[in-house]
């Protein structure tokens, strides 16, 4: 497995990440256990999650996500310098201080704790703060630098102007800067990182680790209808893809499908880690099944006519 270089962060990432706000969700603990050995057994090395998985479930706090990762870190199958733990902090719905300094010298804490660890390799700003200066922000990450609770930082969400100004804020004040972002990004949805944000990205070099890459399942191609999303976690978001342009891309996917023999699922996620600026995709999965379709993906280069038609196609 060839490892991708992260920005200027000095890690090395798998050229697809493990999603895990599915774990202690709709993937219990066994079931999550077997996922991250098959992932690691197969060379892959990165795991993407953030303290407020899954708040969003009836009965649960946020953290649950986390839990799970600790508890696999503790059995030790992959010694902890082997694993690299990316999660998040400053989510609205976890505390209203968000990005401030003292909710992230808090909730730093919480996570270590869950994750059973002593450091978290990459920690992301989860959305942006308007009500907190960057300097407040970075300035708090600056101390758990030093003490050594976390190695790299970067942010989730942010747009151009919002990265660029915290870049500023860095410089001007000697700070840590965002060496990592982390948008949604995926075949159907381009816009939210193609064009500006991009390229200051490459211009800065900012590693890249996008979210969605499957477009919460629908690029799987088992969402052709809208009843096809009937019972599914995620299938209130379905309906934004039936139209004109999903059905496009799905063909275009079919396509490569046929010539590749791979599943849609591998080529969506494939073609994410192929973008310019993308280090790599994140992709969530709940059976081994599902995951072999990631693994696959990590070993996958499409051709350039099959870049040019998926391109075209959405």
């Amino acid at each position: 497995m060839e490892l991708r270089k992260l920005g200027r962060t000095g890690l090395s990432i798998s050229p697809v990440v493990f999603g895990g706000n599915v774990f202690g969700w709709t993937a219990d603990e066994k079931t999550s256990f077997d996922l991250l050995d098959r992932f690691f057994e197969a060379g892959f090395n990165t795991i993407d999650t953030a303290d407020v998985y899954s708040k969003w479930v009836d009965g649960h706090s946020g953290g649950e996500s986390e839990t799970v990762i600790g508890q696999w870190l503790k059995r030790g199958t992959v010694s902890r310098d082997k694993a690299i733990v990316v999660t998040k902090v400053g989510h609205p719905s976890m505390d209203d201080r968000k990005l401030k300094a003292s909710w992230i010298a808090e909730a730093v804490d919480n996570s270590l704790k869950r994750l059973q660890t002593d450091y978290i390799d990459l920690y992301l700003s989860h959305f942006p703060d308007d009500d907190t200066p960057h300097e407040e922000t970075l300035s708090a990450y600056a101390k758990l630098k030093q003490q050594g609770k976390i190695r790299a930082i970067g942010c989730s969400n942010y747009s151009a102007e919002q990265l660029k100004a915290s870049l500023e804020a860095a410089a001007k004040d000697g700070l840590p800067r965002y060496d990592v972002l982390q948008p949604e990004y995926n075949l159907y949805t381009r816009e939210k990182f193609e064009g500006e944000l991009a390229d200051l990205c490459i211009a800065e070099d900012i590693g890249v680790i996008s979210y969605y890459a499957l477009a919460a399942g629908f690029l799987t191609g088992k969402y052709r209808k809208p009843e096809d999303a009937t019972g599914s976690a995620r299938g209130y978001r379905i309906p934004d893809y039936l139209n004109d342009k999903g059905t496009k891309v799905l063909a275009a996917l079919d396509q490569v499908a046929a010539e590749t023999g791979e599943s849609l699922a591998t080529i969506a996620i494939a073609w994410v880690a192929a973008r310019p600026g993308i280090t790599a995709p994140i992709a969530s999965a709940t059976s081994l099944r599902q995951l072999d379709a990631i693994i696959a993906a990590g070993k996958l280069t499409l051709t350039d006519a099959q870049m040019k038609l998926l391109n075209d196609a959405a």
